[in-house]
C-alpha cells in the first residue's frame, strides 16, 4: 500500500515510525503491538475522530480498515493504561528539537527569542465518572428540581506552548494532582521541558497574573529565563506602585490600524513581597467594536448594531534588560500569551476532542496517555498543515478542521486503491 502523504511527510522530517516503534512496551503478552496501538490513537486524533469507539469502528470498517486493522475498545484502552506517559513527553520533546533545528521556531518580531506560554485549562467534568487522579469541589446544582450540593469530579491541566511562532506549538502538558497548585503544576512540568530540551531551548516565558508570584518567579529565574507576567489586584501593591508611576503622559503612542495604543513605561518598580524591582509597562488600548444594542423605542423591540469604542487597560511585569529594544516589546510579549488560550486550547476542545472523556473512570493512566497523544497529534499536523499545505494551496485554503477530513478521505482512497 502506498504511503499516506501525511505519514511520508512525518517520516521524512521526524523519523517519526522509527521513534514510535523503540517506545517501550508496558503490556507482558500483548496481542496488538504498541506501535499499532499508538497509531490507531495518533491517527485517530489527527482524523479528529471523537472516541475510541469512533476509532474503533473505522479501524474495523472505516478509513482505518487498511492501514491500521481491527482493533478493540478495549485492547486500545487496556494497552494506553499501561504504558509510561514520560515517553510520549519524551517523544514530543524530540519532536520540538528538530523543529528548533529544521529553524521553525524562529520568528523576526519575537528578535530572535523563542517564547513560550503557560496556562491551565479544565477538562473531563463530571458528577458521576470519576478516576484515582480525578480532583474534587463542592458544587451546588439542581437534582430534580431541588437545589442539592454534589461532589463534582474533574480533571486540570497545564500545558506550556511556543507562541512567537507563526502557529503555536505546544510542548508538553502535565496533569495538576489533587491538592497542587495550578502554579506548581506548571514549575513541575517547566522543570521537565527544561531537563528535556536543555537550558537554552526557551528563551522568554508568559502568562497571566496568576503566575506573577515570587517562589514561581526564582524559579523561571534559575532556569535561565526571562519572563513577563500580566500584573493584576493580586499583587496589590506592586500594583498601586505601578499605577502611581505610571501617570500624566504616555511615553510612547505606536501607531496601529486595528487599535490606539497609549504607553507608559517604569523601568524600576519596588515589589516588596518579592524585595526587587521589576520593569513594568501600562497600556491603554482603543479599540472600535460592532455592539449589538436592543432599541426599546419602537412597538417592536429589534436588534441594532452600531460601533462604539472600547477601552481597555493592562499592566505588564518583567525581569528583561531591554536595552536598545522598547517598551513596546514587553507588551507584545504580555498579548501573545492569549495565543494557548485562543489557538490551542480552543482548537483542540472544538476541533480535536481534548473534553471528550473517551477513557476516564477506572483508567487514570489511559485518560492521561490519551490527551497526550491526542496534543502531540494536534501539534503535527498543524505543523503539517501549515509547512506543507497551506504553503502548496494558497489560493484554495481549506481550514485546520477540513485537513483532518482530507486525511481520513486519503487514507479511504488508499483502502479502495488495494481492495
Amino acid at each position: 500500500m502506498r504511503r499516506h502523504q501525511f505519514e511520508a511527510y512525518l517520516d521524512k522530517v521526524f523519523d517519526f515510525s522509527e521513534r514510535v516503534s523503540a517506545l517501550p512496551e508496558g503490556r507482558q503478552y500483548p496481542q496488538h503491538a504498541w506501535k499499532k496501538v499508538f497509531d490507531a490513537v495518533f491517527i485517530g486524533a489527527a482524523c479528529q475522530f471523537a472516541s475510541l469507539h469512533e476509532i474503533e469502528t473505522e479501524c474495523c470498517l472505516g478509513v482505518l480498515r487498511r492501514r491500521i486493522g481491527p482493533i478493540s475498545e478495549d485492547t486500545l484502552r487496556y494497552a494506553l493504561q499501561r504504558q509510561d506517559p514520560d515517553d510520549v513527553l519524551q517523544l514530543g520533546c524530540e519532536v520540538a528539537r528538530r523543529l528548533k533545528r529544521n529553524g521553525v521556531l524562529h520568528t523576526d518580531w519575537a528578535r530572535g527569542r523563542v517564547v513560550a506560554a503557560v496556562d491551565g485549562t479544565e477538562i473531563c467534568s463530571s458528577f458521576t465518572r470519576c478516576c484515582d487522579r480525578c480532583m474534587e469541589r463542592r458544587v451546588a446544582r439542581k437534582v430534580q428540581g431541588e437545589l442539592r450540593e454534589s461532589i463534582q469530579y474533574y480533571h486540570r491541566i497545564v500545558a506550556v506552548t511556543v507562541v512567537s511562532t507563526p502557529f503555536s506549538i505546544p510542548l508538553g502538558l502535565r496533569f495538576q494532582k489533587q491538592g497542587e497548585t495550578e502554579v506548581g503544576c506548571a514549575l513541575g512540568l517547566l522543570r521537565d521541558l527544561h531537563e528535556r530540551l536543555g537550558r537554552r531551548f526557551l528563551d522568554v516565558l508568559v502568562g497571566d497574573a496568576l503566575y506573577l508570584q515570587k517562589p514561581f518567579v526564582q524559579a523561571v529565574e534559575a532556569l535561565g529565563l526571562e519572563w513577563v507576567f500580566t500584573l493584576k489586584e493580586n499583587q496589590p501593591e506592586l500594583l498601586a506602585e505601578a499605577r502611581h508611576l505610571t501617570t500624566g503622559e504616555p511615553d510612547m503612542e505606536p501607531s496601529d490600524s486595528k487599535q490606539q495604543i497609549q504607553l507608559w513605561h517604569a523601568p524600576q518598580v519596588y515589589w516588596p513581597i518579592a524585595d526587587r524591582d521589576v520593569r513594568v509597562v501600562k497600556t491603554l488600548r482603543t479599540q472600535k467594536i460592532n455592539q449589538v444594542r436592543i432599541d426599546n423605542d419602537s412597538v417592536k423591540k429589534h436588534a441594532v448594531k452600531e460601533r462604539v469604542e472600547k477601552q481597555s487597560t493592562n499592566f505588564f511585569a518583567s525581569n528583561m534588560q531591554l536595552g536598545a529594544i522598547p517598551p513596546i516589546f514587553v507588551y507584545q510579549l504580555g498579548q501573545s500569551r492569549w495565543a494557548i488560550d485562543a489557538e490551542v486550547f480552543q482548537t483542540i476542545t472544538t476541533d480535536s476532542h481534548l473534553k471528550q472523556p473517551s477513557v476516564h473512570h477506572g483508567h487514570d493512566r489511559a485518560l492521561v496517555m490519551l490527551t497526550m497523544i491526542r496534543l502531540l497529534a494536534y501539534t503535527l499536523t498543524m505543523v503539517f498543515y501549515h509547512r506543507q499545505v497551506r504553503s502548496h494551496h494558497r489560493r484554495y485554503a481549506f481550514g485546520f478542521c477540513g485537513l483532518a477530513k482530507l486525511l481520513a478521505y486519503h487514507f479511504l482512497v488508499q483502502t479502495f486503491d488495494t481492495s
